[in-house]
């Protein structure tokens, strides 16, 4: 019983001894100036520190020098001349090889850190509420990640109030809500669109090229849910104007809205962006007059700056925005 027991023994400190080995080598790998190991690599394949020093584009002292430096780090010599040529020890053909594999990871370190630096890899996180999810990003996220095809996207969709609530778990980079937001520990983007009339391609209202409360009065209307702002926006207006406006449903996401217009439900009143995605399904769109605003905000950790990745993808996404929006205002974290 005690052979099995010290047989395991031996192997965990087999392994454990392997591992330390393999991080020594990891360590002097780093430590190590890469300029050395490739100078190494010249001098052994040209056969000549004077070849070297040409293609390498400096003085043969300098190769030299260079190598002897090494040499003195390793603790065993790398060349021996032999008829004016330098040819490898044993020694050196073996750390050659390893050298080799050294360089190509470090060539890979630098690759990946030129595309982290440019914005090209990394990963973008968004919570977003359903209007912003459904319609307003995703041509936005399409065509930023055909550009960024290494950048690893995850779009979450929740309501507004959720988004904000969980938004200080510090798992995502950017969060989409409707207004009101407390900006306590954020730094928002305000944005307000003007909503627009939307109604089933054909429809005789949709000769008009501007709809008002008045023309749709009586005309079935699908509304948004009495839960959100614009609700209440909407039948404001309609009251101010003395027009009657026939709900025949309310619905919780202008996108169903959208969809529920085309299908010849009736006709209703949304925020551009929805407009725009649906559209080509079926919708006519026309400016709503007077103004109906629809609200909601960008908004990210005001302690903690945006990712590269993050920080193009704003840029982006605001571009797209000022073709909707009316006005933005920029808000300072409380």
């Amino acid at each position: 019983m005690i052979l099995p027991y010290a047989l395991g023994r031996l192997v965990h400190i087999r392994h454990y001894c392997l591992g330390l080995a393999n991080l020594t080598i990891t360590i002097f790998y780093a430590l190590m100036d890469t300029r050395l190991l490739e100078t190494f690599c010249t001098v052994l394949e040209h056969g000549s520190a004077t070849k070297a020093a040409v293609v390498m584009r400096i003085t043969q002292p300098a190769v030299s020098a260079q190598i002897a430096r090494l040499e003195e780090d390793l603790g065993f010599r790398l060349f021996e001349r032999v008829s004016n040529r330098l040819r490898p020890t044993p020694e050196a053909e073996a750390f050659h090889r390893e050298v080799e594999r050294a360089l190509r990871t470090m060539q890979g370190l630098s690759r990946v850190a030129e595309k982290i630096r440019a914005g090209e890899s990394g990963s973008l996180v968004i919570a977003s509420h359903p209007s912003a999810g459904i319609s307003l990003l995703p041509p936005v996220l399409a065509r930023f990640a055909s550009r960024r095809p290494e950048v690893r996207i995850q779009l979450y969709t929740r309501n507004s109030e959720v988004v904000r609530e969980h938004f200080q778990s510090r798992a995502y980079d950017i969060g989409i809500a409707e207004m009101p937001i407390d900006g306590t520990g954020f730094t928002l983007d305000r944005h307000a669109m003007d909503c627009v009339a939307i109604l089933p391609n054909g429809h005789p209202l949709a000769a008009h090229s501007v709809i008002t409360p008045d023309l749709f009065a009586g005309v079935p209307f699908v509304a948004i849910s009495r839960e959100r702002k614009t609700h209440h926006r909407v039948m404001s207006v309609f009251v101010e104007h003395g027009a009657r406006c026939e709900v025949v449903a309310e619905v919780e996401f202008f996108a169903s809205i959208c969809g529920l217009v085309a299908n010849g439900l009736g006709v209703s009143v949304v925020d551009p962006a929805s407009a725009a995605e649906f559209a080509p399904v079926g919708l006519a769109v026309r400016p709503f007059v007077p103004a109906v605003p629809y609200e909601f905000a960008i908004f990210r950790l005001a302690d903690r700056e945006p990712s590269v990745v993050a920080g193009h993808f704003l840029a982006e996404l605001e571009e797209h925005i000022g073709q909707f929006t009316r006005s933005a205002e920029k808000v300072k974290p409380l």
